[in-house]
């Protein structure tokens, strides 16, 4: 992990200097968690089926997923902020444990679809421990290389998992692919009650009365999230367009299974390249380098994809979407950390995942309406236009809440 030392104002009551010192604490679970999670999120559907679901439900079963982190986003702050950021870690490793034995057990499709709802809160909470983990723990000038890191971290786990899923599931079936991702909660629980916690006395500080609640929190902080949380709805929308958007195209041109992994993969090593980059352009010239050109970039690629019907024509502009994708990472974390208030972190935090969260969902939603009633190639440049107003729209705010700049106000200095 490289070595960055950092001074000046520090996070929320971290006492880092380096990546290093907090690699084995932050990303090690992380890129555990994700490893167990990527085995299992492409047999979700395959496991329904299997059971006989129709298309539409086994659909609706990997919507579930999304579904249970958008109903934990809140509970999930507040739980950090009553525990502390490490033992909600711990408790996530659990839960998302439960859920993988549940999944995997042969109880029909009610209990996939339990078992499918439980992983989804889990992950919800690790998320949001992991990033106010990070806030606690880093320096301002370093935070945005730590965030990106771990969205690093997570990318690489995903690669990574459905190929261990692949191996066990050619070896003992289908189930032993939630076999693995029981194995790798327990293991990060393990790692995270043996990794130093450094961040224990903060909280310890940070909750010495009773905890804010979840309401009064959001309602101080309101007007940041609803200007950049919209932002921040506006990114991770693109982002999830972008994952439906490449395979239904590849598909409407005649692209086989096969190619169209092809194409995903090369646009997905590209993004992966590019985490740490992004955190670099962040800490070094403000948040607004990398979240405007992120989001140009992504509208970009939509409005060029209707374009390609090549193999090599659209792995090009699968690319861009890499890229785009790739210049943003740790953006949302990263701009919702700067938010986020010293008194009720993890509260806004969960307001913030939630705002992020609805984004998410939205953005197939939107694509899927605008396809029933545009061709997919129109839809795909309709959408390319609103990435380019998200931009716009970042380029206003983001520069308002960016420590790095010496012109933060609102939630940093414990106004709105």
């Amino acid at each position: 992990m490289t070595e960055i030392r950092a001074s000046g104002e520090r996070g929320g009551g971290g006492e880092v200097g380096s990546l290093r010192a907090i690699a084995l604490s932050a990303y090690g679970p992380t890129l555990l968690g994700s490893t167990g999670a990527g085995a299992v999120s492409p047999i979700v559907a395959v496991s329904a089926r299997e059971l006989g679901a129709s298309v539409g439900v086994a659909a609706l079963l990997v919507a579930m997923m999304g579904v249970g982190q958008l109903v934990g986003d809140l509970p999930s702050g507040a739980l950090a902020a009553r525990i502390g950021e490490r033992p909600a870690l711990l408790a996530a490793a659990v839960v998302e444990a439960v859920g993988m034995l549940v999944a995997a057990l042969d109880g029909g499709l009610v209990m996939l679809f339990a078992g499918v709802v439980v992983i989804g809160l889990a992950g919800s909470l690790f998320g949001l421990a992991r990033q106010a983990y990070l806030t606690e723990a880093v320096p301002v000038a370093m935070r945005a290389r730590a965030l990106s890191t771990l969205g690093g971290v997570h990318r690489i786990g995903y690669f990574v998992g459905p190929f261990v899923g692949s191996l066990v599931i050619s070896r003992w079936g289908i189930e032993s692919a939630y076999a693995v991702g029981g194995a790798a909660s327990l293991a990060a629980f393990v790692l995270v009650l043996v990794a130093p916690d450094i961040t224990g006395s903060a909280h310890r500080v940070a909750t010495a009365g009773a905890p804010r609640s979840v309401v009064s929190v959001l309602a101080q902080h309101r007007h940041v999230l609803l200007t950049l949380g919209t932002g921040a709805m506006c990114v991770a929308g693109a982002r999830a367009i972008r994952e439906a958007l490449v395979p239904l195209w590849a598909e409407s041109v005649g692209f086989s299974p096969a190619q169209t992994s092809l194409v995903f993969g090369v646009a997905g090593a590209i993004d992966m390249a590019l985490f740490y980059p992004s955190g670099w352009l962040m800490d070094r010239y403000g948040r607004v380098a990398a979240a405007v050109p992120s989001m140009l970039v992504l509208g970009l690629g939509m409005a060029l994809l209707p374009l390609a019907t090549s193999l090599v024509a659209v792995t090009a502009a699968a690319t861009v979407l890499g890229v785009g994708n790739g210049l943003g990472a740790g953006l949302i974390m990263t701009l919702g950390a700067d938010a986020s208030p010293a008194d009720g972190r993890a509260q806004f935090l969960g307001g913030w995942r939630l705002c992020a969260d609805l984004g998410r969902a939205a953005g197939p939603l939107a694509l899927s309406g605008l396809s029933a009633i545009m061709s997919l190639g129109a839809s795909a440049v309709v959408l390319g236009v609103g990435a380019v107003a998200g931009a716009a729209w970042l380029r206003v705010w983001v520069p308002r809440h960016d420590p790095t700049r010496g012109s933060t106000t609102g939630t940093m200095t414990g106004g709105h």
